[in-house]
């Protein structure tokens, strides 16, 4: 069963503690889709591979740790709908005394990374893009000849869909004259605004994690195409930055990225802001449904009275995980709160923890 990302961020927190004596952790990633089958062939064959490491210890971790992911994996016989990522290795800090531990993990979301690593680390990059992916963002680059449609989720862009117009170039075709060459370009460009627009509302309209559209392009079409009567109200209103470039392919939605990263930052940031100003405004209030003080905190999670935890990035790892997991027990909606803003900074000076309550205790 997938897990939720309260469950998934636990996981990765433990997971970045171990370290190897060696080059000896074993992480596999397995994207969605993936065949199986094809996973423990490519392991098998690495286990013929460690054969030939020199250190004895080293060797024997490595082989057992791949004998342990092959048998795992024959008796899963399918992936998982969402993908899934598998670590194994020896994490016993002594030398000779051998703790092989597995872990098993099917994302909260669709896994697109497909590796295989033997490290003295954990690689755990791609669970925790997943980590911060609350929201998606669509995006858009065209011109008047094409348009690629993606999805911006964490670091990871998916293209959805490419489009071509069938405009032809400025050179008329013998004989026409300017103004019927004019009116059929015309005619086919918004011809082809309609069928982009249509093919972001199938895409987009009913995608509960979207927080906004970023549209690319050179300067008058991606305008042309906004300002008309082509676009969704529902979308129009969910665009959030118009960036100026020339590429409408797959790199034109990379270049669109770079180029917006401020716009995305303050997105995350005003999220932040809203989330720490509900929390002061309820605390400045006399009804006593909000608390800074832990321990009343962890009695009114034992309760199951809090709504919603605020946690700052600051706040020390171990109560922050025993917060966490009291949380996600009572069904507790989690925020963790970087020190990016003046009010991350005001509550992590405060102590760092806060709750909402849905009733006092």
């Amino acid at each position: 069963m997938a897990m939720n990302k309260s469950e998934l961020a636990e996981i990765v927190e433990e997971l970045e503690d171990y370290r190897g004596k060696h080059t000896e952790l074993i992480s596999v990633y397995i994207s969605e889709g993936y065949d199986i089958n094809a996973v423990q062939k490519q392991l098998e064959a690495e286990k013929a591979t460690a054969k030939n490491i020199k250190s004895p210890g080293t060797r024997k971790n490595v082989i057992d740790a791949l004998e342990k992911m092959v048998r795992e994996l024959k008796e899963m016989k399918n992936t998982p709908e969402n993908g899934l990522a598998l670590f194994c290795g020896d994490i016993s800090p002594t030398e000779g005394q051998q703790n092989l531990q597995f872990w098993a993990i099917e994302p909260p979301v669709p896994l697109k990374t497909r590796l295989y690593r033997c490290d003295k680390d954990f690689v755990l990059e791609p669970l925790k893009e997943m980590l911060e992916a609350d929201e998606v963002f669509g995006l858009l680059v065209m011109d008047r000849k094409e348009a690629t449609i993606g999805l911006l989720e964490g670091k990871h862009i998916e293209v959805f869909q490419k489009l071509t117009s069938g405009v032809p170039s400025q050179v008329r075709a013998g004989g026409q004259s300017s103004q019927r060459f004019h009116r059929i370009t015309e005619g086919l460009t918004k011809d082809f605004y309609k069928r982009v627009a249509e093919e972001m509302k199938k895409i987009f309209f009913e995608m509960p994690r979207l927080k906004g559209i970023l549209v690319g392009g050179p300067v008058p079409t991606k305008d042309e195409f906004l300002d008309g009567d082509y676009f969704a109200t529902k979308l129009k209103q969910k665009v959030i930055g118009r960036i100026d470039l020339g590429d409408t392919s797959e790199s034109g939605l990379k270049e669109l990225v770079e180029k917006s990263q401020e716009i995305l930052e303050k997105q995350e940031i005003m999220q932040e802001k809203r989330e720490i100003k509900r929390f002061f405004e309820a605390l400045a209030k006399t009804s006593g449904m909000a608390s800074i003080d832990l321990e009343y905190i962890k009695k009114s999670l034992l309760s199951g009275a809090v709504d919603t935890i605020l946690i700052s990035e600051k706040t020390n790892r171990k109560i922050s995980k025993e917060l966490k997991q009291k949380a996600k027990n009572t069904g507790a909606e989690i925020n963790i709160i970087s020190i990016e803003t003046d009010e991350g900074k005001q509550f992590q000076n405060m102590g760092g923890i806060g709750a909402i309550l849905r009733f006092k205790i």
